[in-house]
């Protein structure tokens, strides 16, 4: 990739339990500023919301490290290094992406736990209990009801606006992915990174001050880890007071994704 360019493509990865068309809105006003905008599905998860819902044999096993490798994958075969964004798991995703030497610049959007954050709030684990309380839900992908996700994802809406997002958006999430980041402080984790890189491209971590997956002290916490490591990267913190962790479709996403793409100008110019 040419590191000289600017750049002119945004890499939008998605998280557990969402496809890419949760994105939709972020893709249309980022392609209205000039960029290209490509969102990736998660291996296995590219095809129609309601199939997926029906048959969940394609992503039943799935694991951190085959999703990691297929974002590599599609961003080394970009001619420039892209500014990387992603949300809940792809926001760390995102972390390591860069922490690979890929992108211009990152933003992890409620960004989910990496190997250092201790933080364990009550509301992340009574989020993710629908999968941990089984450990055979460690090969499977698992639903959330719609009251489930109002709780984990739409705590700032009401249960109607709530149930119309799990609607258009909400599919299984592959067990392996959530136990990986329940274990990510373990012997052997992919969730991690080296927070002393010298030459990591600047990364801006956003947290919604209500969100319960990911609750704001998480972000914080992670913030910390970056800031006390040796490296010189660029590492910056933003809190949105109000906002769950739907925060790219909640009313006012706008100014989150505006918040984002013109941090990421900057600190790529």
């Amino acid at each position: 990739m040419n590191a000289a360019a600017s750049p002119k493509t945004v890499v939008l990865i998605h998280g557990l339990w969402m496809t890419p068309l949760s994105w939709e809105n972020w893709q249309a006003r980022f392609e209205s500023r000039g960029y290209r905008v490509i969102a990736p599905a998660w291996p296995g998860m590219a095809g129609d919301i309601d199939e997926l819902r029906r048959d969940t044999s394609g992503i039943d096993r799935l694991t951190v490290t085959e999703i990691l490798a297929s974002y590599e994958e599609v961003i080394r075969d970009l001619d420039s290094p892209p500014i990387i964004m992603g949300h809940s798991f792809g926001g760390a995703f995102t972390e390591i992406l860069l922490d690979r030497g890929l992108g211009a610049a990152g933003v992890g959007i409620d960004a989910a736990a990496i190997k250092g954050v201790l933080k364990l709030p009550f509301s992340t684990l009574k989020s993710g209990w629908p999968i941990l309380r089984n450990p055979l839900n460690r090969h499977k992908a698992v639903a959330l009801t719609p009251k489930q996700f109002h709780y984990s994802f739409g705590n700032a809406l009401s249960e109607e606006e709530s149930r119309k997002v799990w609607e258009r958006y909400a599919i299984p999430g592959p067990g392996g992915v959530l136990f990986a980041g329940a274990m990510t402080n373990l012997p052997g984790t992919a969730l991690k990174v080296d927070y002393d890189k010298p030459d990591r491209a600047p990364l801006l971590l956003i947290a919604g001050g209500v969100d319960h997956i990911v609750p704001a002290a998480v972000t914080r916490s992670q913030a910390k880890l970056y800031r006390k490591s040796k490296s010189p990267a660029t590492v910056e913190y933003k809190e949105f007071p109000g906002r769950s962790h739907y925060t790219v479709g909640q009313d006012g996403w706008e100014e989150v994704a505006d918040y984002a793409l013109d941090w990421a100008e900057t600190n790529t110019a």
